[in-house]
């Protein structure tokens, strides 16, 4: 019995022995954790990495959309200088043809002018129309407002569409004169000047006795050296000088007929 005790007991704590885990490797616990450790910090080092490089090119976007605004801001600085220049030249233009008469003279329209007369009634243009009892309509007087603000806008070629249409509806308001004349004017900063010369006959045909006329005759001799008609254009600006002495017109006639007087190899 003694043998089969001391067996059965062998056993027993072999068994025992079989079912209880092993010991865990502090050594390994160690080595996994600071495994684990590496493998955190090196996510957290991927991702710095990847946003570093997010943020280098959105700073490059920057720099670009940056240099792009510079250059378009200098575009538009040289755009605006050009189109300055443009008004510039078109004020000078339409100054020297319509200028202010001395003295109680009417006004003449300019680039800035020919706006409405105090209440709204008329444009300076239209004062002597006004003071005979025909005045312009509101309608008359807001059509040929746009044309006129087209023309001081630069856009000539709606200028002339609207100075046309203008005539066409009202050929006998008080602003038709005035329409007729800076539709020649439209034609002539165009460079169309075949109807430039046209359309400042027909206010010297319609309207000889005016206020425009004496501009419409300079711009004519103008007209006609700008088409190197160079004695037909010293006969018209002489004509200016003798029909109307002292007056704008005259004195601008003087001195392009200095311009006139040894012209260019025809």
């Amino acid at each position: 019995m003694r043998p089969t005790l001391l067996a059965l007991s062998v056993a027993t704590l072999a068994a025992g022995c079989a079912s209880t885990p092993p010991e865990a490797d502090p050594v390994q616990l160690k080595l996994n954790d600071l495994d684990a450790r590496i493998t955190r910090i090196e996510r957290i080092v991927a991702n710095q990495v990847e946003a570093a490089q997010h943020l280098d090119e959105a700073q490059s976007n920057v720099r670009q959309l940056r240099g792009r605004l510079e250059e378009l801001e200098h575009n538009n600085e040289a755009l605006a200088k050009q189109q300055r220049d443009l008004y510039a030249d078109l004020d000078k233009r339409l100054a020297a043809a319509g200028g202010a008469a001395a003295g109680g003279g009417a006004a003449a329209g300019s680039a800035s002018g020919e706006t409405a007369a105090e209440g709204g009634a008329a444009t300076p243009g239209a004062a002597a129309g006004a003071a005979a009892g025909n005045a312009p309509s509101s309608v008359e007087q807001a059509v040929y407002n746009q044309a006129f603000d087209a023309l001081k806008a630069g856009s000539y070629s709606v200028a002339i569409t609207g100075f046309k249409d203008f005539l066409g509806t009202y050929p006998a308001s008080a602003l038709a004169e005035n329409a007729q004349y800076w539709l020649g004017e439209a034609y002539y900063v165009n460079h169309d000047y075949d109807a430039a010369a046209a359309a400042f006959r027909a206010v010297l045909k319609k309207w000889p006795d005016s206020r425009k006329a004496p501009d419409a005759l300079l711009k004519l001799g103008y007209t006609q050296y700008a088409q190197k008609q160079y004695a037909a254009a010293r006969a018209t600006l002489t004509e200016v000088t003798r029909k109307y002495p002292g007056s704008d017109p005259a004195k601008l006639a003087a001195e392009r007929l200095r311009r006139v007087a040894a012209p260019p190899s025809q």
